[in-house]
């Protein structure tokens, strides 16, 4: 079966004053089937926002890309303008924005905008466009005491939940959560990530962007681990939280770092995006080094690591 999104090789890096070049994306590579959902997980600045970006023809002029990211017969890295505001977003692919304040338009209230897209994504008319606002404004858990106000007067996580409403009026085939419960508590971090969960159906599927890993652990099939631009493993969800694991130091010290589990951080900083190093990115931090991660490794069985933990010993009963 045709994926919903297929995206082989894809790379994006910054062009600097004098000519320098800071590579936020890597060689990602990664499919996402109808009725999925991936997760993609790994610290602030490893480049996760940059890949939504490039997926949706929303970076700066002096970003350059490389790959291709195929959603359906469009690819998305070489599409135009034109292409992509009148047939991918909204269309083919829904956004849930990581700053919402950016995407409302302030001068127009949380009502007036979900009628505007109800018109012109699912072709709803009045008399039934009130109506429909407030079923839209529901299945995000937007207040509907709330729809007359303007962003301006809305909380971070009220604003997060209008986005999100309105990422899901035209149920594209592609939905694109970025951080999409920033702000928000726990009971209504799980009820948004259920409803974007709820989106993925035969012809659909989602990905998902987030720091927040038990947000991930509820709702995806698959994690993908970033890491300093690159996708350093790929995993089924069940065998990443549960057994045998995940199998890259980097993803393992994501999950001992989680307060439910041993609240053990990762030693060190991340390397900046501007200053990586020759070879492994994470040996600084790896209690694993050696001299063959002078090298970048190469993804093995779906894991960027010269030390990946065997799945073998990780399966062994604990003593």
């Amino acid at each position: 079966m045709t994926p919903v999104l297929s995206v082989q090789g894809l790379s994006v890096r910054f062009r600097m004053r004098g000519g320098s070049f800071v590579s936020a994306v890597t060689d990602a590579r990664f499919d996402l089937a109808a009725g999925e959902c991936l997760a993609l997980v790994g610290e602030s600045g490893c480049g996760k926002s940059v890949l939504a970006s490039a997926l949706l023809g929303l970076l700066p002029q002096n970003a350059e890309t490389a790959g291709s990211a195929l959603l359906g017969d469009i690819d998305l890295l070489t599409a135009d303008e034109r292409t992509l505001a009148r047939t991918v977003r909204g269309r083919r692919v829904g956004l849930v924005p990581q700053s919402p304040a950016a995407h409302l338009t302030p001068v127009r209230t949380v009502r007036s905008q979900l009628e505007e897209t109800l018109r012109q994504l699912a072709g709803v008319r009045r008399p039934k466009l009130r109506a429909a606002a407030e079923s839209a404004a529901e299945r995000a858990a937007f207040p509907a005491g709330h729809l007359d106000r303007y962003p301006h007067q809305l909380s971070g996580g009220l604003a997060q939940r209008a986005a999100t409403a309105l990422a899901l009026i035209g149920d594209a085939p592609l939905l694109l959560a970025d951080e999409p419960t920033t702000g928000l508590d726990r009971d209504l971090v799980d009820r948004t990530v259920d409803e974007l969960r709820r989106h993925v159906g035969d012809d659909r599927a989602l990905l998902l962007i987030t720091h927040d890993l038990a947000a991930a652990e509820r709702i995806a099939d698959r994690v993908a681990v970033m890491y300093a631009s690159r996708i350093v493993e790929l995993a089924d969800a069940d065998a990443f939280f549960g057994t045998p694991g995940p199998r890259h130091p980097y993803a393992r010290g994501l999950l001992d770092a989680l307060p439910e589990r041993e609240f053990t951080p990762i030693p060190g900083m991340p390397p900046e995006l501007s200053a990586l190093p020759g070879g492994c990115a994470f040996a600084a931090r790896c209690s694993a080094a050696d001299e063959a991660c002078g090298a970048v490794p190469e993804p093995v069985d779906q894991v960027a690591c010269h030390h990946p933990h065997p799945a073998a010993l990780l399966e062994a009963p604990r003593a």
